[in-house]
């Protein structure tokens, strides 16, 4: 199966994780959000060690499933792992969103804002103070526009130039976040 076409629902993988070779799991959410919602059994790599990595799990992993929000996060995952040469890699079609609507498993820790919800934070107070701002130094008007055509660029080619910078604060990364996790990975069998 192509990993341009390789989607997963939530029961799919359900039926999947039930056999007795099942895929492991990575979500490639931040660890903030990974520790306050995911699904039993997966590991935490967040997109940019995966992207940093990719060689080496493309050398070690056989079946994976990525897990991510909502899903825009593991296809750009896919597409690093496929660059490195990893042809059995699915995504959870509607991430963790859908898997929690299907009723699936998961484990809950402490509650934090996932990354698009703080992006939705900073990026309406940037466009609030240059507007306001603006009443008084007309040239903060150009925050507010420099933000709209931030969010037009992240809507058009499915990336977040803002939220890859939140993702990389203290309060998004954990001690699960880094190399360690894919050494892990590469090291273990399956997740237990």
């Amino acid at each position: 199966m192509s990993s341009a076409t390789a989607r997963l629902d939530a029961a799919a993988l359900r039926e999947r994780l039930a056999q007795a070779d099942p895929p492991r799991l990575l979500d490639v959410r931040t660890p903030a959000e990974f520790a306050a919602l995911h699904i039993p059994g997966s590991y935490n790599v967040p997109l940019d060690t995966l992207r940093e990595h990719r060689a080496e799990l493309g050398r070690h992993l056989g079946e994976v499933v990525l897990v991510c929000r909502s899903g825009a996060r593991a296809a750009q995952a896919e597409r690093a792992l496929a660059e490195a040469g990893l042809s059995d890699v699915h995504v959870l079609d509607g991430g963790i969103n859908a898997w929690q609507a299907s009723g699936a498993p998961l484990n809950r820790g402490r509650a934090a804002w996932d990354l698009e919800r703080q992006v939705r934070l900073v990026a309406g107070t940037l466009v609030l103070v240059g507007v306001i701002g603006g009443l008084a130094v007309p040239a903060l008007r150009w925050l507010a526009a420099a933000i709209g055509a931030g969010l037009t660029v992240a809507a058009l080619t499915n990336t977040c130039a803002m939220g890859m910078l939140l993702a990389r604060l203290p309060f998004n990364r954990g001690p699960a976040c880094g190399a360690e996790v894919v050494e892990r990975l590469v090291r273990d069998g399956r997740p237990g």
